[in-house]
């Protein structure tokens, strides 16, 4: 079995990072306008024999730089303001040396 999770992500420069199920696939990132916030669907496995990952993600809002090896994902529009926000994954390997450069890792779990 599988099911669908919801994370809530922040758009800042350091990165959101999560414990995901191995095999987890990225299926919608959107603004709640509701929530006032921008989250991320994943679809991950139940199995409890399915081990987790460490999975990080860069929300970026347009004009703003990112790495160019970080994968994009998906964009998220604010509907009652001019905000776009482009989703990325990034390298567990990028991750770990980006947080060594002193910046505070986030983990966010299932809301």
């Amino acid at each position: 079995m599988k099911a669908i999770h919801k994370y809530r992500l922040e758009a800042s420069d350091s990165l959101n990072t999560l414990h995901l199920k191995h095999g987890y696939q990225v299926v919608r990132f959107e603004y709640l306008v509701a929530e006032k916030g921008l989250f991320m669907w994943v679809e991950e496995p139940l199995r409890a024999d399915v081990p987790t990952c460490t999975a990080a993600f860069r929300v970026a809002m347009t004009g703003k730089p990112v790495a160019m090896d970080y994968e994009y994902m998906d964009t998220a529009l604010d509907p009652f303001g001019p905000e776009a926000y482009h989703l990325f994954r990034v390298e567990v390997e990028l991750a770990h040396a980006s947080l060594s450069d002193d910046k505070p890792e986030m983990v966010h779990h299932a809301a």
